[in-house]
């Protein structure tokens, strides 16, 4: 008659698989020297005694696997299943554990003690705590909606008249103070820098940037870019695939650098990566590299990206070189001198260094039809210096900017499509027309697929920029 034996739990042995015979590597194989345990358990090969051997662990319990071989004791429970399950997933709390001493050699960070109060709650209506920060003898809590501050070993004392006093008790993490302002963190704690006493970070959902500072909470993002931020914000958040938001701080430009990535997958071009500087209360660049993380190092700037360590402002690598490959450098102004007077933008000249061209000039909207729709002026492609060249009758001439008394100037050509009712247009008239322009002057090097510079003007030095302008004249008013 059959019996049902419950086995609870048992050792776990290392075996090894040997051959008794050298001579023989599949002759009588055993385990341990075991003969009670099949010779092909596991699929491992058997090797002779003196060369390695191949391992197994296995729950036994008996000694060698023998048949009728000396018991064990019965060892530690491999995994324990609750009955009745009661945790709870609190997000918006804080546990910690005893202390870490290294010079005592105090270590409780595995003691979790019921007996003691060691959980600390933020309000839960603000979301889930996404990061934690300490700063000298405060615990800075970021929720998804809130911001907010917690005492270290000490803790607020408020009178009845509402009246508070800090002292010392005996507490890890004191009372949780909010900062002024519905902002949060959102769930992106990978915008995150810090610099001195300055925090940077988004608020997605809010639609912006901030900065923690001695005075409470900034809101960065409205300092000219509050419209690109909150397009962008939708931008990366829409889809099936979220993107994501990485913060850093440049120490070497003293910046916060910030990239919003549609997708956090280097194959992805759809992303921003911008500078906000405190020098000037404002969004100063976009670059063209897009970061897995950004970090500072002893007056350096680094980025990851696929893995690899990048270092930036090298003074050995081209000037817009990133992650091996060359991008032009752009400056983008709005020309609009006399805000009601509609003008004709004649030329456009520039102070700085020789390897800069206008690489687009456009007019506002100066009209919609049925036939063309919207309609602008603009401009063929202004050459650089070196860059618009050429040689004719063995005399040199230049098809973009020319340079007088070490200022570049050039003529604007229009290469706007005919439209209905004009007698001139195209190279045919001057100037562009319009009551504003958009200008964007970009380095002229010309990079082929790989990001190779396969010509440009000095491409290892510096290209400075001092200021652009045009000379106009009216149109009507």
């Amino acid at each position: 008659m059959g019996a049902i034996i419950e086995v609870k739990y048992f050792n776990s042995f290392l075996l090894k698989k040997t051959s008794d015979n050298e001579a023989l590597v599949n002759d009588a194989p055993s385990w341990n020297g075991s003969m009670g345990i099949p010779a092909d358990i596991g699929g491992f090969p058997v090797f002779p005694s003196a060369t390695p051997t191949s391992n197994w662990v296995i729950e036994e319990a008996r000694v060698r696997g023998g048949y009728n071989n000396t018991i064990v004791d019965l060892g530690v429970r491999a995994y324990l299943v609750e009955e009745e399950a009661s945790a709870v997933n609190r997000v918006n709390s804080i546990i910690y554990s005893g202390i870490f001493n290294s010079r005592t050699g105090v270590n409780d960070t595995n003691v979790f003690s019921v007996a003691e109060s060691i959980t600390k709650s933020a309000d839960p209506a603000n979301g889930s705590i996404q990061k934690l920060y300490a700063e000298d003898t405060n615990l800075i809590v970021f929720q998804e909606s809130k911001v907010s501050r917690a005492l270290i070993d000490k803790d607020a004392i408020y009178t009845a008249e509402g009246g508070g006093s800090i002292t010392n008790v005996n507490t890890t993490i004191g009372t949780i103070q909010p900062y002024s302002g519905n902002f949060g963190i959102s769930r992106d704690p990978g915008s995150f820098a810090t610099y001195g006493y300055r925090k940077y970070f988004t608020d997605k959902d809010r639609n912006a940037v901030l900065r923690l500072s001695m005075d409470g909470l900034t809101e960065i993002s409205n300092y000219g870019m509050y419209d690109y931020f909150r397009d962008e914000f939708r931008n990366i958040d829409s889809g099936a695939n979220p993107g994501v938001l990485i913060g850093g701080w440049d120490i070497h430009n003293k910046q916060y650098v910030l990239s919003a990535q549609a997708a956090f997958d280097s194959s992805t071009s759809d992303y921003n990566t911008l500078s906000f500087d405190e020098g000037v209360r404002g969004w100063t660049s976009f670059f063209s590299y897009k970061p897995d993380s950004v970090l500072s190092l002893k007056s350096n700037f680094y980025s990851l990206n696929n893995g690899v360590l990048w270092k930036h402002y090298d003074p050995s690598v081209n000037r817009g070189n990133f992650y091996g490959k060359n991008n032009n450098t752009s400056v983008q102004f709005v020309f609009n001198p006399r805000v009601s007077m509609s003008k004709v933008f004649k030329t456009v000249n520039y102070e700085g260094s020789n390897g800069w061209q206008v690489s687009s000039f456009i007019s506002d909207e100066t009209g919609y039809d049925v036939v063309n729709g919207f309609m602008t002026d603009t401009s063929t492609l202004v050459y650089s210096y070196d860059g618009g060249l050429y040689t004719e009758n063995n005399i040199s001439y230049r098809a973009g900017f020319d340079r007088k008394e070490n200022k570049y100037v050039a003529n604007l050509v229009n290469s706007t499509s005919a439209r209905t009712g004009e007698v001139l247009w195209g190279n045919s008239m001057s100037g562009i027309k319009g009551f504003l322009a958009t200008v964007t002057v970009s380095t002229d090097y010309i990079i082929d697929a790989e990001g190779a510079i396969t010509s440009g003007t000095n491409p290892e030095g510096a290209k400075e920029l001092f200021a652009v302008s045009s000379d106009y004249s009216e149109s009507s008013y």
